[in-house]
């Protein structure tokens, strides 16, 4: 049902974090397969994907990855993003039903500062982007990237919430 594609470079813990929030949608069956686009990693990136039984590509052509994508409906995330809790039914009853792209609603325990959120905009990918395989191939031709691909789409919004990667990331900062 579902592909789940993320880009990295140097991201070991947040990649290993993700994927480790994914496992419910797999051992439910919403989960097809994993990609991992990675932009020159020098970590041990390519051994959690590996470990996962991700896809871990280091050259590729989006078109490509689209069209090899077991799942009908496309996932795109940042390493560090994590789906919380109830993310598979909501996900699965919403595939079921709609054919617009999705986004998940931010988590309310994890809220960027109010300056940031009226100064700044969001990552295209914070709140993760769904879409159709259909649409995402029409995209991909026009040679877009991921984060292009969600940028400016019209897009419901999933009655589920995910942490961003930033929240993962400011949190191991605080922790040092």
């Amino acid at each position: 049902m579902l592909t789940i594609i993320m880009e990295c470079r140097d991201n070991e813990a947040e990649l290993a974090q993700t994927l480790s929030a994914l496992v419910a949608g797999a051992v439910e069956g919403l989960v097809r397969d994993v990609v991992v686009l990675d932009h020159g990693s020098r970590d041990g990136s390519s051994k959690v994907a590996d470990a996962a039984g991700c896809r871990f590509l280091t050259h590729w052509d989006i078109k490509d990855v689209v069209r090899s994508a077991r799942g009908d409906w496309l996932l795109l995330l940042e390493p560090g993003a994590r789906p919380l809790t109830g993310w598979v039914d909501v996900v699965a009853d919403y595939v079921s039903v709609s054919r617009k792209p999705a986004r998940f609603a931010g988590s309310r325990n994890h809220r960027r500062p109010l300056y940031k959120r009226l100064m700044g905009r969001r990552a295209p990918l914070e709140a993760g982007f769904l879409v159709t395989k259909r649409q995402a191939t029409a995209i991909a031709r026009s040679g877009m990237g991921l984060e292009q691909m969600a940028a400016g789409v019209g897009v419901s919004m999933l009655m589920a919430e995910i942490v961003p990667a930033w929240a993962v990331l400011s949190q191991r900062a605080e922790a040092r």
